[in-house]
């Protein structure tokens, strides 16, 4: 692994002692680049080729167009429109002929279920649905969250203060986790990836039992019977669950800066 190791932003985003650190740099890497791709970035020629190349996933596209710049979303999604149209020329001649064909079949055949259309009608379906499958958006971010992952491993194992404070942090999400891990057995070694795995199972089962009973608190709160009881910490306790367990995705953003 060759990542460029940028330890400030990794540093400030276990400071916010949020639920996962990587979903406060994802977050932020995210609105980064939506603001991006519609201002200058609009006309440079290398980015026009990617989005033309891949556009944008639902979410994404709803993140462009909340941000009100008409024109830049406007520009960016004609020309992926023509590259579009290009690759679907080709798709659509294939299902037409495999509909075609389909029809020639003759009865018995497909009575035998020997349809001779089926899969390449399938074939041309998996073309179309490649056409919306990508995401220049969610390509960049995957990209950046793998590089602070990585300086997140660099950072624990090199800096004993680091180490300390990832211990005694909430952990990371679910899916962070995973990819922790994964990269763990690449970066680390020894003792360290053992003290690492240790940590980090331990930060996220403290997090976890501790959401549960915030969880239920929360839960109880709607029995007329609590109406007066406090909320403690469980009043956002559904939102850090389902943070906790997809990546973030409701609530508080997990990045206030």
């Amino acid at each position: 692994m060759h990542y460029h190791i940028d330890t400030i932003p990794v540093w400030d985003a276990v400071k916010l002692e949020g639920e996962c650190p990587l979903c406060a740099l994802r977050r932020r890497n995210e609105l980064i680049d939506v603001d991006r791709f519609l201002g200058a970035s609009v006309m440079e020629p290398d980015t026009r080729i990617r989005v033309n190349e891949k556009g944008f996933c639902a979410r994404h596209q709803v993140l462009l167009y909340a941000q009100k710049n008409r024109l830049g979303h406007a520009l960016m999604m004609h020309t992926h429109l023509r590259e579009t149209m290009k690759k679907m020329d080709g798709a659509l001649k294939a299902a037409r002929n495999a509909g075609k064909k389909s029809a020639d079949t003759p009865a018995l055949k497909r009575m035998m279920g020997k349809n001779e259309g089926k899969d390449d009608l399938l074939e041309a379906a998996r073309r179309i649905r490649s056409l919306s499958d990508q995401c220049i958006l969610c390509e960049s971010i995957e990209e950046n969250t793998r590089r602070y992952a990585y300086t997140l491993l660099h950072l624990y194992k090199t800096d004993s203060s680091f180490r300390r404070a990832f211990a005694a942090s909430k952990g990371v999400c679910l899916p962070d986790m995973a990819l922790l891990m994964e990269m763990a057995g690449e970066a680390l070694s020894g003792s360290i990836l053992s003290e690492f795995i240790h940590d980090l199972c331990a930060a996220v089962e403290r997090s976890l039992e501790k959401m549960e009973g915030d969880l239920e608190g929360f839960t109880l709160k709607f029995d007329y019977r609590n109406a007066d009881k406090p909320w403690g910490d469980s009043k956002d306790a559904l939102e850090r669950t389902v943070n906790k367990l997809q990546s973030w995705c409701i609530g508080t953003e997990p990045n206030p800066k």
